[in-house]
């Protein structure tokens, strides 16, 4: 096999072609040059080596930090498999995905740890402390060669509808991943940066191997989290910035009143719904630079996406859709009886392609439910529009059904969104001895709680959607509650329900 089917080839091609510029950066500082980059990730490969055999699985539960772009490619140097774990998680998560992929060890930051240890499985090496400055000091290994259908990443869903699951993805899946990412979203180079504000263990992290293998320096924020100043300013200092940001931080951005400087590139936005209105004012903050990506942990980042161009015509239409079918993705919608549905229908959206997981992690049962005659079930609702658009609708899961009809959610909070009043909504759908489902709205916003707060909601609605489609019941609220990466939990909304 040769060996461009390993993820390092991303970093040995780049260090050949960009050796002595800037890789990595803590803030404005520069830490590595891409030549030190590839020779600190393959001496960590060697001291890997030396205690885990191929195929392990070699966990990382940290903050964003600069060191997690060379443990993730000495994992890969290693032939071992990275697990990258949520640094949001209670330590007993954590436990429960080291327990289930079977880790041999974890990588933890020093806050990490300190919570981890205790309760781990297995033994947690400090990120940054003298042990790890220990590993640095073997030497270099030898660049692999791996079969690409060899597993490079265990991806865990966010778990919001219960126990997490470990996505299977081979160095064959990351690396169509890659190419569909440079092909249709993004062309960076080596004037270029990509700026790490989304967690590094999911979403952020993956988009590592594209932008590596262009030679676009990897910008990690000093604070290791998300600050709106502080990324903004960091756009102003490195050239041509990428990031890769959930809907919730990009308003962040737009709340700070700072115009976009000319050094912020491409915003690729995605893991939960962006709608039309907060859309059209970060447009209106900072200019055509956006991008969207439509994929699951299962099909990483990639099976459907809305290019930058895309944008730029204020098309209601294509600004609430989610794109065009990937580089190498195969999508369809499937009615009830499984057969592709007609040009305006919903149904399920399903995919395959080599991006596609190959599995669950020793879960057969749910990659039985899952992957059927090689293609994705991605449990999401969909239509597409006569031009080829995909548009969602909402997850499987979520559709209401009420005296027979079926209500999308996502339909009544675009509409919600409109008033004035509201800030945020989300809809779900609450049990009903007459209707079987009703629709409940829960609400953020000004309003004097009452029946006249409902009747001009009812109202506004009246003007937009279907009488039917209207919400039963109105609950205003301070804030809704959402995970870690910014995705409302609905099923904590419909507990409060009964």
């Amino acid at each position: 096999m040769g060996r461009a089917v390993n993820l390092f080839a991303t970093l040995d091609q780049a260090a050949a072609r960009f050796g002595d510029r800037g890789a990595v950066y803590r803030g404005e500082q520069q830490l590595h040059t891409w030549s030190e980059l590839r020779e600190r990730a393959l001496r960590l490969a060697t001291s890997l080596r030396r205690s885990y055999a191929p195929g392990q699985r070699i966990a990382i539960a940290s903050e964003n930090r600069a060191e997690l772009v060379e443990l993730f490619y000495a994992v890969w140097a290693a032939e071992c498999v990275v697990v990258p774990v949520n640094f949001k998680l209670h330590p007993r998560e954590m436990v429960q995905i080291l327990e289930d992929s079977g880790a041999a060890t974890v990588f933890a930051s020093p806050k990490i740890a300190t919570e981890l240890t205790p309760a781990s499985p297995v033994v947690v090496e400090l990120i940054g402390g003298l042990d790890y400055e220990h590993l640095l000091s073997a030497p270099p290994a030898t660049v692999p060669s791996t079969d690409p259908s060899t597993l490079a990443w265990l991806f865990y869903t966010s778990g919001t509808t219960g126990r997490s699951k470990g996505a299977m993805l081979s160095h064959r899946s990351l690396t169509a991943m890659t190419v569909a990412h440079l092909a249709d979203i993004d062309a960076p180079d080596e004037n270029c940066s990509l700026l790490h504000a989304a967690p590094m263990s999911h979403g952020s992290g993956l988009y590592i191997a594209p932008y590596v293998l262009r030679g676009a320096r990897q910008v990690v924020a000093a604070s290791g989290a998300f600050d709106p100043d502080e990324f903004l300013d960091l756009c102003a200092a490195h050239p041509g910035s990428s990031a890769f940001l959930a809907p919730t931080m990009i308003a962040r951005l737009v709340d700070t009143g700072r115009n976009g400087p000319s050094a912020l590139r491409t915003i690729v936005y995605g893991g939960g719904p962006m709608y039309i209105d907060g859309l059209k004012k970060a447009m209106a903050a900072f200019g055509p630079i956006f991008a969207q990506i439509y994929g699951q942990g299962e099909s990483p980042m990639t099976i459907t996406g809305l290019r930058r161009i895309d944008h730029e015509g204020n098309d209601d239409a294509i600004l609430g859709s989610v794109g065009i079918p990937r580089s190498g993705v195969e999508v369809t919608v499937l009615g009830e009886d499984g057969a592709p549905v007609e040009c305006g229908q919903i149904g399920e959206i399903v995919c395959r392609g080599d991006v596609v997981m190959s599995g669950y992690w020793n879960n057969p049962d749910a990659t039985r439910d899952t992957l059927k005659d090689g293609w994705l079930y991605t449990g999401d609702m969909g239509s597409f529009d006569e031009r080829g658009y995909l548009t969602l609708r909402d997850r499987s899961k979520d559709v209401v059904i009420s005296g027979g009809s079926n209500i999308y959610p996502r339909e009544v909070e675009e509409a919600l969104l409109e008033h004035p009043g509201v800030a945020e909504a989300c809809v779900v759908g609450a049990p009903d001895p007459e209707w079987g489902e009703v629709v409940v709205a829960f609400v953020v916003g000004s309003f004097v709680v009452g029946s006249a707060a409902d009747d001009a909601l009812d109202a506004h609605l009246l003007d937009r959607i279907a009488r039917f489609k209207r919400p039963k019941r109105y609950v205003f609220v301070d804030d809704l509650p959402k995970n870690s990466y910014g995705k409302v939990l609905k099923r904590e909304l419909r507990a409060r329900l009964g």
